[in-house]
């Protein structure tokens, strides 16, 4: 992570979001836009899971058995 005195360089996303919303924006276009972004995410992550599902033969016994493993150490 860039310290407060290092400057930082946009990437291409970040330059066109910018300019994209450099005009005023009220409050409900902002909440609008943050639910987007999120979903877009959201998406993301589930079709990587559903990749890793398939890649990994999964079920949902493999589910349970990872969910019911202790897997603390023990305390001596």
């Amino acid at each position: 992570m860039a310290s407060i005195n290092q400057s930082t360089k946009l990437n291409e996303v970040q330059l066109h979001l910018l300019k994209m919303f450099s005009r005023p924006m009220n409050e409900q276009d902002l909440i609008a836009i943050k639910a987007l972004l999120s979903n877009y995410y959201a998406q993301k992550v589930d079709a990587e899971s559903e990749k890793l599902w398939e890649e990994n033969n999964m079920s949902q016994q493999n589910i349970d058995e990872l969910l019911n493993t202790h897997l603390r150490t023990p305390y001596k």
